[in-house]
């Protein structure tokens, strides 16, 4: 039986106040559990950033309920319990590729050999362990997000979020950090939820939450997918 990794209940999130306030996110409604490949689609500015953020506990909601019951609670303060893909440039500048990747193993108490072996084991699956010994300053914006990519599958977590994960990468290392985020969820029984712009990225996941205007819609997956293999939503628009 799948485990509920995060529920959310009416969540809401609003940044700022008064005249100046925008609701990023309305009403959301949502599980994700154990073995779930979802991906969260949508426009610029509708919202799917602050969704998955909401899910890794770094954003708090403005209204409704958020919960983790099958991570033992909020996992902020575990590290290794959430694996979180940023956007944007998200690797410590002193540290070289393999210490960004084992640094969260690390904090999570793993021993620094088998950090250090599992940190260039995940380095290879990205195609990016020729990269170990360089600095981020020294890699290309594509290459800086495969590392960001090992960095997550090293640490092997529940629940692996991933936000625009390609959108630097060229198509064959697209379809390769894509194939690669599929199976690894899939060997640890993990969730993956993946936002994206890209529909060649979205059709290889088994589920879509289309996000508009701050709400998510009744989940739709991709046709080659029979129903019977598909878990029912639990979103409405």
């Amino acid at each position: 039986m799948p485990t509920e990794l995060v529920r959310c209940t009416g969540v809401a999130r609003t940044y700022g106040r008064g005249d100046a306030a925008v609701v990023a996110i309305h009403g959301l409604t949502a599980t994700v559990r154990t073995g779930e490949l979802i991906a969260v689609t949508g426009p610029s500015g509708s919202g799917k950033s602050t969704v998955l953020h909401l899910f890794a506990g770094l954003d708090s909601p403005t209204a409704g309920t958020i919960t983790w019951p099958g991570l033992g609670g909020d996992p902020t303060g575990r590290p290794g319990a959430v694996g979180f893909v940023f956007q944007g440039p998200s690797l410590l500048a002193p540290l070289t590729a393999v210490e960004n990747v084992a640094l969260p193993m690390l904090l999570a108490g793993v021993t620094p050999a088998e950090a250090a072996a599992r940190a260039a084991t995940a380095l290879g699956l990205v195609d990016a362990a020729a990269l170990s010994q360089r600095l981020p300053e020294e890699l290309s914006g594509g290459q800086a997000q495969r590392v960001a990519v090992a960095r997550v599958l090293a640490a092997r977590p529940a629940l692996i979020l991933a936000d625009e994960p390609t959108g630097q990468l060229d198509a064959t290392h697209r379809d390769q950090i894509i194939t690669v985020l599929i199976e690894t969820a899939r060997h640890l029984g993990a969730a993956l939820v993946v936002s994206t712009h890209d529909q060649r990225v979205a059709t290889r996941l088994r589920r879509q939450w289309r996000i508009r205007d701050g709400r998510l819609c009744t989940d739709a997956g991709p046709a080659p997918v029979p129903t019977t293999d598909r878990t029912a939503g639990d979103l409405t628009c």
